[in-house]
């Protein structure tokens, strides 16, 4: 069974942060010490920290019983999906609006969170047995 949602969102979060700040460090020497635009800079960051991110919520926010193979590449997907929302978000605000960086960041990250916790927690790290389950008691509904 899993976690109630809260504490589960709440673990995640301060997952997050660890990978947030990777991203962040990022980021930020790539705009300031290699002159790259904040969007490429932003989605390298991105990519580097999910595997960070991965390994941690699998062992830690979900204590997934998923084999590796079937939850790395699902991550990959919500990551991915995540990726694509973050550099778009960082294109409006930080290239299109002229949002500051930083604060663009901020803003792209708040958004790609919660993206990113729900693919995870519905789809990503669900047990089998506990998928299992779900069909079993909407069959048991009928």
């Amino acid at each position: 069974m899993s976690e109630p949602v809260i504490p589960q969102f709440l673990t995640f979060a301060v997952i997050g942060l660890t990978a947030t700040a990777i991203q962040y460090c990022i980021l930020i020497v790539g705009v300031e010490l290699f002159g790259l635009s904040a969007p490429l800079s932003s989605g390298v960051g991105f990519a580097v920290s999910s595997v960070a991110n991965y390994l941690l919520n699998y062992r830690v926010t979900f204590r997934s019983s998923r084999a590796h193979a079937s939850a790395a590449a699902r991550f990959a997907i919500v990551a991915v999906g995540g990726l694509l929302l973050n550099v778009a978000c960082m294109e409006l605000f930080a290239e299109h609006w002229q949002v500051q960086y930083v604060l663009a960041q901020m803003l792209a990250t708040a958004i790609a969170l919660i993206w990113t916790y729900f693919g995870n927690a519905r789809w990503t790290f669900t047990n089998p047995a506990d998928q299992q389950s779900v069909v079993k008691n909407k069959e048991l509904r009928k």
